[in-house]
């Protein structure tokens, strides 16, 4: 885990992808977007294998069954459109409400997801908790510890003489923007202009993986 001092905070990126606040035992993750395949089935593009949402679940599992969180924040755009939170195959279903039981649980609204799924948890537009703002769309104008989603971040880096691309957190110490979670999400280079608009001129990208890399992201 990489550790951050966030606006007074300390935060951990997780090598998944997912952020941990120990002080308030606070597992954060974004964009899972469960029932991908099958939105994209239903809508007529291609067919992907119809494994993402067990994959990310499992994934999500090893992260709750590590920490054992009190609070889980789901960051927004946690199922591909609401439809597909309804056709969730009742074991995903079932093994949703395992994870959320005992918890506070919570669905903060996404684009994808606008509505309550209908299932265990709560359902907020944004999250305010201490000095963190928790939203899945970065605000345009500023404000010290936002945390958001939505964009997807990768970043590139040469290693070993190959180019190496991973999803990515970002921050300016002011804002923290978090790779997405799912297992079938593309991503947004650090260096598109949407993500430079939203970041000071000091603004790190930490690589996931088995191995995290911060790296500048000018």
């Amino acid at each position: 885990m990489h550790a951050l001092d966030f606006v007074g905070t300390r935060l951990c990126a997780l090598s998944s992808g997912a952020l941990w606040w120990p002080e308030r035992q606070l597992l954060c993750v974004s964009d899972l977007h469960l029932g991908k395949s099958e939105r994209m089935a239903r809508r007529g593009g291609g067919l992907l294998p119809p494994y993402d949402s067990r994959d990310t679940l499992q994934r999500l599992d090893t992260e709750v069954a590590r920490l054992d969180p009190a609070t889980v924040v789901c960051l927004g755009d946690s199922f591909d459109d609401l439809a597909a939170a309804g056709a969730l195959e009742e074991d995903a279903r079932l093994w949703l409400t395992r994870l959320a039981s005992g918890r506070d649980w919570i669905w903060i609204e996404g684009n994808h997801d606008p509505g309550p799924p209908g299932l265990a948890g709560r359902h907020v537009p944004d999250l305010h908790l201490g000095p963190l703002r928790f939203r899945h769309i970065a605000r345009t104008t500023a404000e010290a510890g936002e945390i958001s989603g939505h964009y997807h971040p990768k970043a590139a880096l040469a290693a070993r003489g190959r180019r190496v691309r991973r999803a990515c957190f970002l921050t300016d110490g002011a804002r923290l923007i978090l790779p997405a979670f799912g297992t079938y999400t593309g991503g947004l280079d650090v260096t598109a202009p949407e993500l430079r608009a939203l970041l000071g001129p000091n603004a790190r990208a930490i690589l996931t993986g088995p191995t995290q890399v911060s790296v500048p992201v000018a």
